[in-house]
Parts: C-alpha cells; structure tokens; sequence
C-alpha cells in the first residue's frame, strides 16, 4: 500500500484550498497534501456553465502569489467600463497554473487527483482512487484542512428538487449553452422559462437577452427578490476611489442610521450600493449577487416573472407552484437555475485540534479569507489567539443576514487593525485590493483624506447600530 507523510491533508483543490495553500507556503516550511475528487484543480468552475463568470472584478480572485487577469477594463456588453472579470474557463487555465507552476514546482505539495479521503480523517488518513481503487496511506503531521466545507452546488451536477413530467424539455445552463450541438438537435424552442432567482438564474437572463431572445418570449421564475451589489462600488482602481471607498463609507452612513432592516436597505439603495432588479418589489433574499447596472436593466426587460413560491413539478402545460397552478405555453425550454451555491451550513471555529475548517471571515472574499486563514496559521502560536483574529462570518440568505455578516467582518477588520504584522501583510496582499487603495492615498489629497477620516470615524456608531438591529432581530415577539 503506497504511503506519504506531511504536514498538512487539504481536502479539496478548489480555490479555498489552493488560496490557503499557496499562503501557506510562502509563510512556513510546511509540506501540503491535495486530495480532490476531480481530475484537475479548480473545484465546482471544472463544472460550471460555459458564460459564467465571476461576480467581482478579477484582481480580488484566485492566490495572492499569481495575478488573475491583465488588469484591463472591459470595453464591450454589459460590464463595459469597469474591471474585467475572468470567465470560468480563464478561472480553470488559472487554477491549473497556479497548481502546476506555483505550488508542484515548490517541491512541497504533493496532488491525488481523482481521489476521495474515506473515514474520519485525522493523524492517519486514506485516500481511495476513483479510478482503480488503490488506497495510499497518509501520515498528518500537523492538520487535516476541510478546503471543501463550502463547496457549492452546481447546475450540471444537482437534479431538479421538483417533478419533471415527461415530454417536459429541462435543461442546465451548460445544456441551454449546448443547444446547438447535434446531441441537442432541434427546431428553436417556443420560448424559455428560468426556473430560480439566484445569480445563476441571472446570468442565463443576461445571456439570453444578449444572444438575441426576444424578452417576451422569457418566463422567469421567481420565488424570492434579491438585493443585489452595485459592482461599480467594487472596483478596484484608483479612479474609482470614490465609487469603492466612498460607497464604503455610504454604507457606514446607512449602517448608523438605519431604524431597520428594511430601511438600511433602501438607505444603501439611495446611494447606488444595492440594486434591485424590480423596483415595485420588496427583496427578501440577499446573497452578495453582484451585477452591473447595465445588467440589472438587461433583466428589466423580462416582465413575465412568476411569484408563486417555489416550483413543486413541471406539466407540458403549466407549473405546478406552492401558491398554485400557473397555465404556460407550450413548447417551453425550461432552464433549472435551482442549485444553490450557498447552502446552509453551520459556522464553527476555523482552528481545532488537528483540523482546520477555512471560513469567511471577510464577507464575501472567499479567496481572501483562505488566504487569511492560512497566514494565521503559520504565524501565530495558539489556536485562541488564532480563533480570535479569525471569526468565520455567516453567509446571508434573508437580508436579516446581512447585518449579521458585516458587524462579523468588521469586528475582524478591527482586529487585524491592531496587530501590525498582519496589519502590514494585508496592505501587500493583492486580494485585498481595498487595503493597497487606501494605503496608497496621498496625504495631499485633501478629499480622499477627508473620505478615510469619516469612514473611520463612522465606523463605531455604524457598529453599534448593527448590533442593536441584530438584538432586535434575534429577540422574542
């Protein structure tokens, strides 16, 4: 039986597990074990549908060691003006480099591809081949790394949690972007129907629109409204200071201020840091969906939305709803844009005996937070001190979690604040693109001075707002 020994078992070579990786590496002398079911690094963007792309500009993504992008701004579509952002297949290319020329090259990580841990693992653990079932032996030194504790569903993989009666077309995004080829052969489809509100259900929107499909000929399906952010105010050049860290500030302002959750939404919406799609409606859903205004006006044009709750079976004629029967047309095309890539899992702590459970600890960086995670790790000595620089923040899914999820990466913002080595590192991390904005404004700029000035003074009554809105919140009616 093959067998291996080092310091560190990380489960998963998605990008939370190759973020705290390539950390790691740079700041100990660890040796770093991958074991991932896939073939290649990259985790759930090796499944995703061929137009998605990331939420956020490129330059907050990936490892801190290798840039993703050019660093370009996009001249064409809805995203035309602002920072590029990588499309899945460029997330995979990169993934893929930054295992095989940043991470194998080291000499201290080591991959299984194609293989799963089974049992509990711990000081021993076995990784099983897919392929052939051979087993390897692996020796922990240090910690097992849980990289998969967030790993999200994805379209092509998740079944419909609905009936799908026959004669019924349903397909992924990846299948609906496929329909061309001849395994798919057939004449246009009368009209489509996306079926979900989350970001996935948007993208598809946005493209169909920008194919060339008429609105009318789009059904949507929404069971919740979403608050979504403005990426305008995630910007990371310079020349949108104001947009980034002025909005910053905004969202301070409206954090100080707000009577409740409702109104610190509208508050956020009245300074451009969330949109909605459908003014008329109230969003009760907030999951940091982040689009472009152009693409929110995109979305405006399909005006067939059905909110009927969620959908309980698909009929050749009608979908069957939690509020009801709704009649359709006939010769649909129905998208599932059901899979959930924020399901609900319970936070624990990051750093445990022997484990490692990589969070969010800044909402919503997922990378970031790994990277974070994993800079603790190396260069502080005890779990306590580590816990309390490293709160895992939770993931909204009401806008009742946003509150929750800010007081929470804030409260670590003023923790790192006061240690000055991780105070320092983050300024030099490009995954922190908001840190190096800051740190670069010049003292003579007396409008982006006085912007920081505020924003640190707005800090503490914002906070202690938020706190009061969660206590009224989580109290007894």
């Amino acid at each position: 039986m093959p067998a291996l020994q080092t310091d560190y078992l990380v489960i998963g070579a998605g990008a939370t597990g190759l973020a705290f990786a390539d950390t790691l590496l740079a700041h100990s002398d660890a040796h770093i074990t991958f074991v991932d079911r896939r073939a290649l690094p990259g985790g759930h963007w090796n499944d995703a549908y061929p137009f998605v792309t990331l939420h956020q500009p490129s330059a907050f993504y990936g490892v801190n060691s290798l840039p993703l992008g050019s660093g370009r701004k996009d001249t064409l579509g809805p995203n035309a003006g602002l920072y590029e952002q990588a499309t899945g297949a460029e997330v995979c290319s990169y993934f893929q480099q930054v295992m095989q020329r940043r991470l194998l090259p080291s000499g201290r990580v080591h991959f299984l591809p194609l293989h799963e841990c089974r049992g509990q693992p711990g000081e021993r653990a076995q990784a099983v081949s897919l392929l052939s079932g051979a087993v390897t032996e692996i020796t922990v030194r240090r910690r097992v790394v849980d990289a998969a504790h967030f790993m999200p569903e994805v379209p092509a993989t998740t079944p419909p949690a609905y009936h799908v009666a026959a004669g019924v077309r349903l397909l992924s995004p990846t299948q609906l972007a496929q329909i061309g080829h001849p395994a798919q052969a057939a004449e246009p489809p009368a009209g489509y129907c996306i079926v979900g509100a989350g970001k996935t259900a948007m993208d598809t929107g946005v493209w169909l629109l920008s194919q060339g499909v008429p609105p009318e000929r789009i059904h949507w399906v929404v069971p919740r409204d979403s608050w979504l952010v403005n990426r305008l105010t995630t910007q990371p050049g310079a020349e949108f200071f104001m947009a980034s860290m002025g909005g910053m500030l905004d969202q301070m302002r409206a954090f100080a201020a707000a009577r409740d959750v409702q109104d610190l939404f509208l508050r956020l919406e009245s300074t451009g840091q969330m949109l909605r799609i459908d003014p008329t409606q109230t969003p009760r859903m907030f999951h940091y969906a982040t689009l472009a205004e152009a693409e929110v006006r995109l979305l405006r044009q399909i005006t067939q939305v059905i909110r009927r709750g969620r959908v309980q079976a698909i009929e050749p004629d009608a979908l069957v709803m939690a509020q009801g029967r709704v009649a359709m047309p006939p010769g649909l095309v129905y998208v599932n844009c059901t899979a959930s890539a924020v399901r609900a899992r319970r936070n624990e702590p990051i750093f445990q005996p022997g484990r490692i459970v990589p969070q969010l600890v800044r909402v919503p960086l997922v990378t970031f937070s790994a990277a974070v995670c994993a800079y603790v790790e190396a260069n502080y000595p005890d779990d306590a001190t580590r816990n309390a620089l490293c709160r895992p923040a939770p993931f909204p899914s009401g806008v009742e979690g946003y509150i929750a999820a800010t007081l929470v990466s804030q409260m670590n913002q003023h923790a790192w604040n006061q240690d000055k080595a991780l105070r320092d590192w983050m300024r030099g991390t490009r995954l922190d693109g908001f840190g190096q904005l800051a740190a670069e404004v010049s003292r003579d700029d007396a409008e982006k001075m006085a912007v920081l000035g505020e924003l640190r003074q707005t800090l503490a009554p914002a906070m202690a707002n938020a706190q009061r809105l969660l206590a009224g919140l989580q109290a007894p009616a």
